[in-house]
Protein backbone atom coordinates (compact mmCIF):
# COMPACT_ATOMS: atom_id res chain seq x y z
CA UNK A 1 0.00 0.00 0.00
CA UNK A 2 1.16 3.54 -0.66
CA UNK A 3 1.69 5.46 2.71
CA UNK A 4 -0.08 8.30 3.30
CA UNK A 5 1.49 11.51 2.41
CA UNK A 6 0.49 13.29 5.48
CA UNK A 7 2.78 10.84 7.35
CA UNK A 8 5.65 12.39 6.29
CA UNK A 9 4.46 15.60 7.60
CA UNK A 10 7.68 16.35 10.17
CA UNK A 11 6.35 16.80 14.12
CA UNK A 12 6.13 20.52 15.22
CA UNK A 13 9.17 19.54 17.87
CA UNK A 14 11.27 18.47 14.94
CA UNK A 15 10.85 21.25 13.05
CA UNK A 16 11.73 23.90 15.74
CA UNK A 17 14.92 21.67 16.39
CA UNK A 18 16.25 22.29 12.53
CA UNK A 19 18.87 24.72 12.93
CA UNK A 20 17.80 27.08 10.43
CA UNK A 21 14.85 27.26 12.39
CA UNK A 22 16.70 27.70 15.69
CA UNK A 23 18.48 30.96 14.22
CA UNK A 24 14.90 31.94 13.04
CA UNK A 25 14.09 31.82 17.05
CA UNK A 26 17.14 34.30 17.52
CA UNK A 27 14.94 37.32 15.73
CA UNK A 28 11.28 35.83 15.99
CA UNK A 29 9.30 35.17 19.15
CA UNK A 30 8.58 31.27 19.54
CA UNK A 31 5.01 32.18 19.23
CA UNK A 32 5.49 33.24 15.88
CA UNK A 33 7.91 31.17 14.45
CA UNK A 34 4.89 28.21 15.75
CA UNK A 35 2.54 29.66 14.03
CA UNK A 36 4.84 29.50 10.84
CA UNK A 37 4.99 25.99 11.27
CA UNK A 38 2.05 25.18 11.52
CA UNK A 39 0.45 27.21 8.67
CA UNK A 40 3.63 24.82 6.44
CA UNK A 41 2.41 21.87 8.12
CA UNK A 42 -1.24 22.39 7.28
CA UNK A 43 0.15 22.76 3.63
CA UNK A 44 1.59 19.98 3.51
CA UNK A 45 -1.04 17.87 4.62
CA UNK A 46 -3.50 19.37 1.96
CA UNK A 47 -1.05 18.29 -0.81
CA UNK A 48 -0.06 22.68 -1.64
CA UNK A 49 3.54 21.68 -0.83
CA UNK A 50 5.49 18.59 -0.17
CA UNK A 51 6.48 17.27 3.40
CA UNK A 52 10.35 17.98 2.83
CA UNK A 53 9.40 21.46 2.14
CA UNK A 54 7.50 21.98 5.21
CA UNK A 55 11.30 24.19 7.17
CA UNK A 56 11.07 26.16 3.89
CA UNK A 57 7.84 27.29 4.18
CA UNK A 58 8.27 27.97 7.42
CA UNK A 59 11.53 30.39 6.84
CA UNK A 60 9.09 31.92 4.02
CA UNK A 61 6.32 32.09 6.13
CA UNK A 62 8.05 34.99 8.54
CA UNK A 63 8.61 38.44 7.93
CA UNK A 64 11.93 40.02 6.62
CA UNK A 65 11.85 42.62 8.65
CA UNK A 66 11.42 43.31 12.55
CA UNK A 67 8.49 45.37 12.28
CA UNK A 68 5.29 45.42 9.48
CA UNK A 69 6.50 48.86 8.27
CA UNK A 70 8.33 48.62 4.82
CA UNK A 71 10.56 51.79 3.76
CA UNK A 72 9.98 52.81 0.53
CA UNK A 73 11.20 54.70 -2.15
CA UNK A 74 9.27 58.49 -2.35
CA UNK A 75 9.51 59.32 -6.14
CA UNK A 76 5.93 61.49 -5.56
CA UNK A 77 7.67 64.52 -5.28
CA UNK A 78 6.07 65.55 -2.41
CA UNK A 79 9.21 66.27 0.30
CA UNK A 80 6.49 66.03 3.68
CA UNK A 81 4.54 63.38 2.80
CA UNK A 82 2.44 62.24 5.61
CA UNK A 83 0.90 58.88 4.39
CA UNK A 84 4.96 58.05 4.28
CA UNK A 85 5.98 59.03 7.82
CA UNK A 86 6.42 63.06 6.84
CA UNK A 87 10.47 63.69 7.43
CA UNK A 88 13.05 61.13 6.59
CA UNK A 89 15.77 61.44 9.47
CA UNK A 90 18.85 62.04 8.69
CA UNK A 91 21.36 59.02 9.18
CA UNK A 92 23.40 61.25 11.96
CA UNK A 93 19.69 61.09 13.69
CA UNK A 94 19.09 57.13 12.84
CA UNK A 95 22.23 56.58 14.71
CA UNK A 96 21.54 58.38 17.96
CA UNK A 97 17.99 56.74 17.76
CA UNK A 98 20.30 53.55 17.49
CA UNK A 99 22.51 54.84 20.76
CA UNK A 100 19.77 55.69 23.11
CA UNK A 101 17.77 52.35 22.29
CA UNK A 102 19.91 50.76 25.43
CA UNK A 103 20.01 52.50 29.12
CA UNK A 104 21.37 56.01 28.65
CA UNK A 105 21.45 59.25 30.64
CA UNK A 106 18.48 60.88 29.79
CA UNK A 107 17.51 62.18 33.52
CA UNK A 108 20.98 61.74 34.96
CA UNK A 109 24.12 63.50 35.78
CA UNK A 110 26.47 60.54 35.03
CA UNK A 111 28.79 63.20 37.22
CA UNK A 112 27.23 63.56 39.84
CA UNK A 113 25.08 60.12 39.94
CA UNK A 114 21.92 62.54 40.70
CA UNK A 115 18.78 63.30 38.46
CA UNK A 116 18.81 65.72 36.04
CA UNK A 117 16.76 67.57 33.80
CA UNK A 118 15.34 65.44 31.29
CA UNK A 119 16.48 65.42 27.76
CA UNK A 120 18.43 68.57 28.62
CA UNK A 121 20.97 68.59 25.84
CA UNK A 122 18.37 68.49 22.84
CA UNK A 123 16.65 71.19 24.72
CA UNK A 124 20.13 73.10 24.67
CA UNK A 125 20.35 72.37 21.25
CA UNK A 126 16.86 73.76 20.37
CA UNK A 127 17.33 77.04 22.02
CA UNK A 128 20.60 77.35 20.05
CA UNK A 129 19.00 76.74 17.18
CA UNK A 130 16.39 79.37 18.22
CA UNK A 131 18.20 82.30 20.21
CA UNK A 132 14.87 84.64 20.66
CA UNK A 133 13.54 81.62 22.79
CA UNK A 134 13.96 82.37 26.53
CA UNK A 135 13.00 78.46 26.92
CA UNK A 136 12.31 75.32 25.09
CA UNK A 137 10.07 72.19 25.40
CA UNK A 138 9.24 69.24 23.29
CA UNK A 139 6.30 67.04 23.81
CA UNK A 140 4.96 64.53 21.58
CA UNK A 141 3.57 66.22 18.43
CA UNK A 142 2.14 69.82 17.28
CA UNK A 143 -0.93 69.31 18.24
CA UNK A 144 -0.18 68.47 21.97
CA UNK A 145 1.85 71.00 21.78
CA UNK A 146 -1.24 73.75 21.03
CA UNK A 147 -3.45 71.66 23.27
CA UNK A 148 -0.65 71.79 26.65
CA UNK A 149 -0.23 75.72 25.78
CA UNK A 150 -3.85 76.58 25.60
CA UNK A 151 -4.81 74.16 29.00
CA UNK A 152 -2.08 75.78 30.82
CA UNK A 153 -3.15 79.36 29.85
CA UNK A 154 -6.31 79.33 29.56
CA UNK A 155 -7.92 75.72 31.40
CA UNK A 156 -11.68 76.85 32.52
CA UNK A 157 -10.90 80.34 30.57
CA UNK A 158 -11.42 81.90 26.79
CA UNK A 159 -8.88 81.46 23.87
CA UNK A 160 -9.29 84.35 21.53
CA UNK A 161 -8.96 83.15 18.19
CA UNK A 162 -9.87 84.50 14.56
CA UNK A 163 -12.65 83.07 12.38
CA UNK A 164 -10.20 82.88 9.10
CA UNK A 165 -8.03 80.70 11.26
CA UNK A 166 -10.64 78.15 13.06
CA UNK A 167 -8.15 75.05 10.69
CA UNK A 168 -8.92 71.20 10.80
CA UNK A 169 -5.52 69.58 10.35
CA UNK A 170 -5.43 65.59 9.42
CA UNK A 171 -7.64 62.78 9.42
CA UNK A 172 -11.12 65.58 10.63
CA UNK A 173 -9.49 66.80 13.63
CA UNK A 174 -9.95 70.39 13.89
CA UNK A 175 -9.28 73.59 16.18
CA UNK A 176 -12.05 74.08 17.80
CA UNK A 177 -12.41 70.38 18.60
CA UNK A 178 -9.36 70.54 20.68
CA UNK A 179 -9.07 73.48 22.53
CA UNK A 180 -12.78 72.59 23.47
CA UNK A 181 -10.90 69.15 24.73
CA UNK A 182 -8.87 71.37 26.91
CA UNK A 183 -12.07 72.74 29.17
CA UNK A 184 -10.87 76.34 27.45
CA UNK A 185 -13.92 78.26 26.01
CA UNK A 186 -13.25 79.69 22.27
CA UNK A 187 -13.89 83.53 21.39
CA UNK A 188 -14.51 83.68 18.18
CA UNK A 189 -13.44 87.39 15.91
CA UNK A 190 -13.68 88.99 13.13
CA UNK A 191 -14.51 87.13 10.03
CA UNK A 192 -13.79 84.29 7.78
CA UNK A 193 -11.87 86.86 5.15
CA UNK A 194 -10.85 89.83 7.46
CA UNK A 195 -9.96 89.71 11.14
CA UNK A 196 -9.02 94.15 12.68
CA UNK A 197 -7.15 94.53 15.92
CA UNK A 198 -10.25 96.12 17.17
CA UNK A 199 -11.92 92.64 17.08
CA UNK A 200 -9.12 91.37 19.43
CA UNK A 201 -9.37 94.77 21.75
CA UNK A 202 -13.11 93.82 22.28
CA UNK A 203 -12.60 90.70 23.05
CA UNK A 204 -10.09 90.62 25.33
CA UNK A 205 -11.39 91.15 28.91
CA UNK A 206 -10.31 89.62 32.62
CA UNK A 207 -11.70 85.93 31.74
CA UNK A 208 -9.14 85.75 28.73
CA UNK A 209 -6.52 82.78 29.22
CA UNK A 210 -4.81 83.93 25.61
CA UNK A 211 -4.61 84.75 22.01
CA UNK A 212 -4.18 82.28 19.39
CA UNK A 213 -2.64 82.74 15.89
CA UNK A 214 -2.96 79.95 14.02
CA UNK A 215 -0.87 80.11 10.43
CA UNK A 216 -3.03 78.48 7.76
CA UNK A 217 -0.69 75.70 6.73
CA UNK A 218 -3.01 73.59 4.61
CA UNK A 219 -4.87 76.13 2.58
CA UNK A 220 -4.57 79.82 1.16
CA UNK A 221 -7.33 82.33 1.37
CA UNK A 222 -6.46 84.90 -1.07
CA UNK A 223 -8.66 88.74 -2.56
CA UNK A 224 -9.88 91.06 -0.02
CA UNK A 225 -8.64 89.68 3.14
CA UNK A 226 -6.70 91.07 6.51
CA UNK A 227 -5.24 89.26 9.34
CA UNK A 228 -3.52 91.13 12.59
CA UNK A 229 0.24 90.09 12.98
CA UNK A 230 1.19 88.44 16.50
CA UNK A 231 3.04 91.15 17.29
CA UNK A 232 0.31 93.60 17.33
CA UNK A 233 -1.34 91.94 19.63
CA UNK A 234 1.51 91.88 22.29
CA UNK A 235 0.37 94.89 23.96
CA UNK A 236 -3.14 93.67 25.54
CA UNK A 237 -1.95 92.30 28.76
CA UNK A 238 -2.35 88.63 27.93
CA UNK A 239 -0.59 85.78 26.40
CA UNK A 240 -0.62 85.72 22.64
CA UNK A 241 0.59 81.87 21.08
CA UNK A 242 1.49 81.10 17.58
CA UNK A 243 0.64 78.24 16.09
CA UNK A 244 3.24 78.53 12.86
CA UNK A 245 3.01 74.47 12.10
CA UNK A 246 5.14 73.33 9.92
CA UNK A 247 8.19 73.90 11.69
CA UNK A 248 10.56 76.19 10.08
CA UNK A 249 13.04 77.86 12.94
CA UNK A 250 14.63 80.58 10.36
CA UNK A 251 13.77 82.39 7.75
CA UNK A 252 14.11 80.19 4.39
CA UNK A 253 14.62 81.49 0.95
CA UNK A 254 13.17 79.10 -0.87
CA UNK A 255 9.65 79.66 1.38
CA UNK A 256 9.48 83.26 1.76
CA UNK A 257 6.11 83.56 2.80
CA UNK A 258 6.56 80.41 5.53
CA UNK A 259 6.52 81.43 8.86
CA UNK A 260 9.65 80.46 11.12
CA UNK A 261 9.76 80.37 14.95
CA UNK A 262 12.83 82.89 15.15
CA UNK A 263 10.72 85.69 13.66
CA UNK A 264 7.36 85.13 14.80
CA UNK A 265 9.24 85.27 18.63
CA UNK A 266 11.42 88.82 17.28
CA UNK A 267 7.98 90.14 16.33
CA UNK A 268 6.39 89.85 19.79
CA UNK A 269 4.60 86.15 19.87
CA UNK A 270 5.10 85.33 23.45
CA UNK A 271 5.30 81.31 22.74
CA UNK A 272 5.65 79.40 19.18
CA UNK A 273 4.52 76.14 18.75
CA UNK A 274 5.43 73.84 16.21
CA UNK A 275 5.84 70.29 14.07
CA UNK A 276 9.40 68.99 14.75
CA UNK A 277 9.07 66.49 12.01
CA UNK A 278 7.99 68.74 9.25
CA UNK A 279 10.71 71.64 7.66
CA UNK A 280 12.62 70.58 10.54
CA UNK A 281 13.12 67.43 9.23
CA UNK A 282 13.15 65.88 12.36
CA UNK A 283 10.86 62.70 14.78
CA UNK A 284 7.78 63.43 14.95
CA UNK A 285 7.40 65.92 18.39
CA UNK A 286 5.69 69.19 18.88
CA UNK A 287 7.99 72.27 19.86
CA UNK A 288 7.35 74.70 22.23
CA UNK A 289 9.73 78.30 22.23
CA UNK A 290 9.20 81.41 23.68
CA UNK A 291 8.99 83.21 27.19
CA UNK A 292 10.83 81.81 30.20
CA UNK A 293 7.94 81.86 32.40
CA UNK A 294 5.41 80.45 30.17
CA UNK A 295 7.44 77.41 29.33
CA UNK A 296 8.11 77.02 32.82
CA UNK A 297 4.13 77.20 32.89
CA UNK A 298 3.67 74.81 30.77
CA UNK A 299 6.45 72.29 32.08
CA UNK A 300 4.84 72.27 35.74
CA UNK A 301 1.50 71.78 34.01
CA UNK A 302 0.41 67.93 34.91
CA UNK A 303 -0.71 67.48 31.41
CA UNK A 304 3.23 68.05 30.49
CA UNK A 305 3.88 64.56 31.97
CA UNK A 306 1.07 62.79 30.32
CA UNK A 307 2.66 64.41 26.58
CA UNK A 308 6.03 63.91 27.14
CA UNK A 309 8.47 62.99 24.43
CA UNK A 310 10.92 59.45 25.32
CA UNK A 311 14.47 58.85 25.00
CA UNK A 312 14.32 58.02 21.05
CA UNK A 313 12.83 61.51 20.04
CA UNK A 314 15.34 63.39 22.43
CA UNK A 315 18.07 61.42 20.51
CA UNK A 316 16.58 62.24 16.85
CA UNK A 317 15.84 65.87 17.72
CA UNK A 318 19.29 66.74 19.12
CA UNK A 319 20.62 65.12 16.19
CA UNK A 320 18.91 66.76 13.74
CA UNK A 321 19.55 70.18 15.42
CA UNK A 322 23.17 69.61 15.45
CA UNK A 323 24.00 67.52 12.57
CA UNK A 324 24.72 67.84 8.68
CA UNK A 325 21.72 69.29 6.26
CA UNK A 326 18.53 67.03 7.10
CA UNK A 327 17.33 64.99 3.88
CA UNK A 328 13.93 67.07 3.95
CA UNK A 329 16.53 70.17 3.82
CA UNK A 330 18.43 68.03 0.62
CA UNK A 331 15.19 68.04 -1.15
CA UNK A 332 14.04 71.18 -1.01
CA UNK A 333 17.35 72.60 -2.05
CA UNK A 334 17.79 70.51 -4.25
CA UNK A 335 20.51 71.52 -7.34
CA UNK A 336 17.42 71.84 -10.55
CA UNK A 337 20.50 70.59 -12.29
CA UNK A 338 21.36 67.77 -10.87
CA UNK A 339 17.81 66.40 -10.56
CA UNK A 340 17.85 66.47 -14.25
CA UNK A 341 20.63 65.39 -14.99
CA UNK A 342 19.93 62.05 -13.03
CA UNK A 343 16.38 61.81 -14.37
CA UNK A 344 17.48 62.22 -17.32
CA UNK A 345 20.33 58.77 -16.99
CA UNK A 346 17.49 57.02 -15.60
CA UNK A 347 14.91 57.74 -18.37
CA UNK A 348 17.75 56.86 -20.65
CA UNK A 349 18.20 53.90 -18.85
CA UNK A 350 14.31 52.68 -19.60
CA UNK A 351 14.09 54.17 -23.11
CA UNK A 352 11.59 56.34 -21.14
CA UNK A 353 10.62 60.29 -21.46
CA UNK A 354 11.47 62.94 -19.67
CA UNK A 355 8.59 65.88 -18.33
CA UNK A 356 8.98 68.67 -16.12
CA UNK A 357 6.85 68.46 -12.67
CA UNK A 358 6.17 70.30 -9.98
CA UNK A 359 7.12 68.98 -6.72
CA UNK A 360 5.41 70.19 -3.13
CA UNK A 361 6.71 71.17 0.25
CA UNK A 362 3.85 68.70 1.78
CA UNK A 363 2.54 67.91 4.93
CA UNK A 364 0.82 71.32 5.11
CA UNK A 365 3.83 73.47 4.60
CA UNK A 366 4.01 76.33 1.90
CA UNK A 367 0.75 75.20 0.26
CA UNK A 368 0.89 76.00 -3.36
CA UNK A 369 4.37 76.74 -3.83
CA UNK A 370 5.99 74.67 -6.50
CA UNK A 371 8.70 72.59 -6.69
CA UNK A 372 10.26 73.18 -10.25
CA UNK A 373 11.76 69.84 -11.04
CA UNK A 374 11.54 66.73 -13.51
CA UNK A 375 10.46 63.03 -13.42
CA UNK A 376 10.69 59.75 -16.13
CA UNK A 377 7.23 59.39 -17.88
CA UNK A 378 5.82 55.82 -17.15
CA UNK A 379 2.67 53.91 -17.87
CA UNK A 380 -0.39 54.64 -15.33
CA UNK A 381 -0.91 51.87 -14.27
CA UNK A 382 2.46 50.45 -13.28
CA UNK A 383 1.92 52.89 -10.92
CA UNK A 384 0.59 50.14 -8.48
CA UNK A 385 2.46 47.55 -9.17
CA UNK A 386 5.71 50.13 -7.97
CA UNK A 387 4.40 49.62 -4.51
CA UNK A 388 5.01 45.91 -3.82
CA UNK A 389 8.53 45.10 -2.96
CA UNK A 390 9.90 41.96 -4.13
CA UNK A 391 13.72 40.61 -3.20
CA UNK A 392 16.34 42.94 -3.43
CA UNK A 393 13.70 45.54 -5.37
CA UNK A 394 12.19 47.65 -2.87
CA UNK A 395 9.01 49.59 -2.78
CA UNK A 396 8.35 52.45 -4.97
CA UNK A 397 5.60 54.96 -4.52
CA UNK A 398 5.20 57.14 -7.81
CA UNK A 399 2.50 59.17 -8.41
CA UNK A 400 0.00 59.79 -11.20
CA UNK A 401 -1.11 62.97 -12.90
CA UNK A 402 -2.92 63.65 -15.87
CA UNK A 403 -2.98 60.07 -16.84
CA UNK A 404 0.47 59.61 -16.57
CA UNK A 405 2.69 57.50 -13.91
CA UNK A 406 5.38 59.78 -12.99
CA UNK A 407 8.43 58.99 -11.13
CA UNK A 408 10.17 62.03 -9.30
CA UNK A 409 13.63 61.53 -7.62
CA UNK A 410 13.53 64.85 -5.36
CA UNK A 411 13.37 62.56 -2.63
CA UNK A 412 15.46 59.97 -3.51
CA UNK A 413 18.85 59.77 -2.38
CA UNK A 414 21.54 59.55 -5.07
CA UNK A 415 22.71 56.51 -3.72
CA UNK A 416 19.42 54.72 -4.17
CA UNK A 417 19.28 55.13 -7.90
CA UNK A 418 20.72 51.90 -8.86
CA UNK A 419 17.61 50.82 -6.85
CA UNK A 420 14.82 52.79 -8.53
CA UNK A 421 16.54 51.59 -11.46
CA UNK A 422 15.83 47.96 -11.05
CA UNK A 423 12.17 48.06 -9.49
CA UNK A 424 11.29 49.82 -12.84
CA UNK A 425 12.64 48.03 -15.11
CA UNK A 426 11.29 45.16 -13.12
CA UNK A 427 8.05 47.14 -13.56
CA UNK A 428 8.16 47.57 -17.36
CA UNK A 429 9.37 44.06 -17.93
CA UNK A 430 5.75 43.23 -16.83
Amino acid sequence: MTQDPRRRVPRTDAVLADPRVVTALGTHSRERVKAAVVAAQQRARSGEIEPERVVDETLAGLPSRASSLTPVLNATGVVIHTNLGRASLSPRAIEAVVDAAGYVDVEMDLGTGQRSRRGAQALAALRSAVPDAGDALVVNNGAAALVLATTALAAGREVVVSRGEMVEIGDGFRLPDLIASTGARLREVGTTNRTHLRDYVDAVGPDTGCILKVHPSNFRVEGFTRSVPAGDLTDLGVPVVEDIGSGLLAPDAALPDEPDATTSLRRGAHLVTASGDKLLGGPQAGLVLGRADLVERLRRHPLARAVRVDKLTLAALEATLTGPPTPTAQALHASPDDLRARTERLAEALGRQVVPVDGRVGGGGAPGVPLDGHAVEIPADLVPGLRRPSGDVPAVVARVDGGRGLVDLRCIPSEADGDLLRALRQALAG
